[in-house]
């Protein structure tokens, strides 16, 4: 007997969503590494290209074969890609005006909005302490919003909204589990982000809204140029990455409950780094205990988050070094 249909579908799950998640926050560092020279959505789309090859070359033949591109939820497809890419759209949009950890630490909210959302749209049985978790998560990004306020910013609303819409591309999984699978899933979600990213270098690409001293809005909008050799192998990793992360993902959706793999999106270690280093010293005294729990493992991962390869800026502007993962030190403050 085949050792992988003894497993359960929950033990399943959780192994896809840890595989997932590692792979993801690789490919996180890998794009922040490279947004120092080169378009959001070039990124992206040489990024779904070589992801697309893969689930073509290698998941296919070893799951769904030739049947990977049917499917009878057709809408549904369309409907998740584009809510994974109004998730990508607002997030990145939130960066070009507040800082990158606050910005992350809100949109962290993600797995409690799915824990919500599983209850809503799928009827999903969550007992009193996920509930109880889901009302200090939601505590812990008021905090750092501060609604009402002279620190509040309108800008921290877009990671919240890419919260949400993240949380619904992974619900509309479960809806549409008992027809369609994980390859077909990974499939249609490259396929929507290679579509967006052609039109919006159709649009933008020529650089000609390029011209931002922000350096968010530059990475959305910058002109396309074409890769240096040395990023080659950068580019083939965050392909391969979110190839397989994304067909794991999805699995990990379709076989398990969305809200029993919430205490597994586990953000990526570089960023809690900075987040617990930086960010934790904005939280009022009154929470301050949290500060004395999250630093120390801040700190001792910081160390780890200093990346000192220089990445080379590519076409006209300032000139000037942006390390990897575009740039621990500057956009985290550390």
């Amino acid at each position: 007997m085949n050792r992988l249909s003894t497993i359960s579908p929950a033990a399943l799950g959780v192994a896809c969503i840890l595989a997932a998640v590692t792979l993801l926050s690789i490919n996180d560092v890998a794009i922040k590494f490279l947004s120092g020279g080169y378009a959001l959505h070039q990124v992206v789309l040489i990024r779904s290209a070589i992801g697309l090859g893969v689930i073509l070359m290698i998941i296919a033949p070893l799951t769904d074969g030739r049947r990977i591109a049917r499917t009878s939820r057709l809408p549904m497809h369309l409907l998740r890609g584009v809510c994974v890419v109004i998730a990508n759209m607002t997030f990145f949009l939130g960066l070009a005006a507040m800082p990158l950890a606050d910005a992350v630490a809100i949109f962290f909210i993600s797995p409690l909005v799915i824990t919500a959302f599983s209850v809503i749209f799928l009827g999903e049985k969550v007992g009193p302490r996920r509930w109880a978790a889901i009302g200090i998560g939601f505590i812990g990004v008021l905090v750092m919003m501060r609604p009402g306020t002279e620190t509040f910013q309108l800008a921290s609303l877009l990671p919240l909204a890419a919260a949400f819409f993240y949380a619904a591309t992974h619900i509309i999984a479960r809806r549409v589990k008992a027809t369609e699978s994980a390859g077909t899933m990974a499939f249609y979600i490259q396929i929507s982000f290679i579509a967006v990213c052609l039109l919006m270098g159709l649009a933008v690409g020529d650089g000609r809204f390029g011209d931002q001293s922000d350096p968010s809005l530059a990475f959305l909008l910058r002109e396309w140029s074409w890769p240096l050799a040395a990023d080659y192998p950068v580019f083939v990793v965050v392909g391969v990455g979110i190839g397989i992360g994304g067909y794991l993902i999805s699995q990990a959706y379709r076989v398990g409950e969305a809200s029993l793999h919430c205490p597994f999106r586990i953000p990526c270690p570089a960023d809690v780094g900075c987040l617990g280093d930086h960010r934790i010293r904005r939280i009022p005294k009154q929470v301050g205990l949290c500060r004395h729990v999250a630093d120390p493992w801040g700190r001792s991962i910081l160390g780890l988050a200093r990346c000192p390869v220089q990445v080379r800026p590519i076409g006209e502007g300032p000139q000037r070094s942006i390390t990897a993962c575009h740039s621990l030190h500057a956009a985290f403050g550390c």
